[in-house]
């Protein structure tokens, strides 16, 4: 007697935006290129902030700018005639608000107040290493040794290159570093997880008008309170990390996360501590020494190997019940 299992598996959710592929090969070049956008988005924050933060100050900016980019998340789901994400989703949309919606700009603004922008690139040297450790945690990645071997070189490159460039002893505003890169890990991480279901522009229009009715009180009473008398430097800094820094960049980011892989995108931001310093040679007129260019090799160097490293994802049970397989026995 011959005896043989058949599984048939239920078809995949209509719901998912890149039909399965978001850590195959297929997905891993788009993601990169989308993850690289993102990065480059993000990299103008720190010195449009620190303008912002010096007259609007840092609760303002921090809260302002989500409040900013929830009327665009606004229009832009009304035009789209957008239905509201499943229950099922909503757990995971409050972690990404306290995650990059409140946490980290607000936490990062504040400590801005008082320390320099080259300080303050430590904050995005240890991004990559916390959105990879929450990858581990919510989304299921399970990187090899050789990709953590490899970002731990990325990440000495930029602790040294931070220092290098004036960061300093430690400080008791780098308290609020560290809690902004908690905080920002855990956001990049989750967003990234939920956009292989909801893509990456709709978890965080969703996210912002989740956090709207959080936000909004307070920044009305932040603005009564200062008067909001500010140049136009700094308004085009807050202009910038509203539109940019808290919302289009985020469209480019989350969808490369969910292209890519958390983990191994997550590693392109190593190299955001060296174009934040290059935009404030550009813009601010600061001097970029030959500290600049080694550590810029360094970082990304450890890029280019964590790339060719492989990132898998741990083995998820197939459901029971005739809705996810079917169990068919022959004789």
């Amino acid at each position: 007697m011959r005896s043989s299992v058949r599984v048939l598996r239920a078809p995949a959710s209509s719901e998912s935006p890149d039909d399965g592929r978001a850590h195959g090969r297929d997905g891993r070049l788009p993601g990169l290129v989308l993850g690289g956008l993102g990065v480059l988005g993000f990299s103008f924050t720190l010195p449009a902030t620190r303008v912002a933060v010096a007259q609007l100050g840092g609760p303002f900016v921090g809260l302002g700018r989500a409040l900013v980019a929830a009327g665009l998340a606004a229009a832009v789901l009304l035009v789209r005639r957008e239905r509201p994400p499943a229950r099922r989703h909503w757990g995971s949309l409050a972690i990404v608000v306290l995650g990059v919606v409140i946490g980290f700009p607000l936490f990062s603004a504040l400590a801005l107040r008082w320390v320099s922008a080259a300080h303050s690139a430590v904050i995005v040297g240890l991004l990559p290493a916390a959105t990879a450790g929450m990858a581990v945690l919510r989304a299921g990645e399970r990187p090899t040794l050789g990709f953590w071997l490899a970002g731990v070189v990325g990440l000495i490159a930029v602790l040294g290159f931070a220092a290098t460039q004036g960061a300093g002893r430690p400080q008791p505003a780098d308290a609020l570093v560290l809690m902004a890169v908690a905080l920002g890990g855990l956001g990049y991480a989750e967003g990234g997880a939920l956009a292989r279901e909801l893509g990456g522009w709709r978890v965080i229009c969703w996210a912002l008008i989740l956090a709207a009715p959080l936000v909004a009180p307070v920044v009305v009473v932040l603005a009564a309170r200062s008067g909001l008398a500010a140049g136009p430097g700094a308004w085009l800094g807050f202009a910038y990390v509203s539109v940019v820094s808290m919302f289009l960049g985020f469209f480019a980011w989350y969808q490369g996360l969910a292209l890519g892989g958390i983990a191994r995108v997550s590693q392109l931001q190593l190299a955001q501590p060296v174009l934040t310093i290059a935009w404030a040679a550009l813009l601010l007129h600061e001097s970029v020494g030959p500290g600049t260019v080694l550590a810029a090799l360094f970082v990304l160097a450890s890029v280019a190997a964590s790339q060719r490293t492989r990132v898998g994802r741990a083995t998820v049970p197939l459901p029971s019940g005739p809705s996810a397989a079917s169990v068919a026995t022959e004789d």
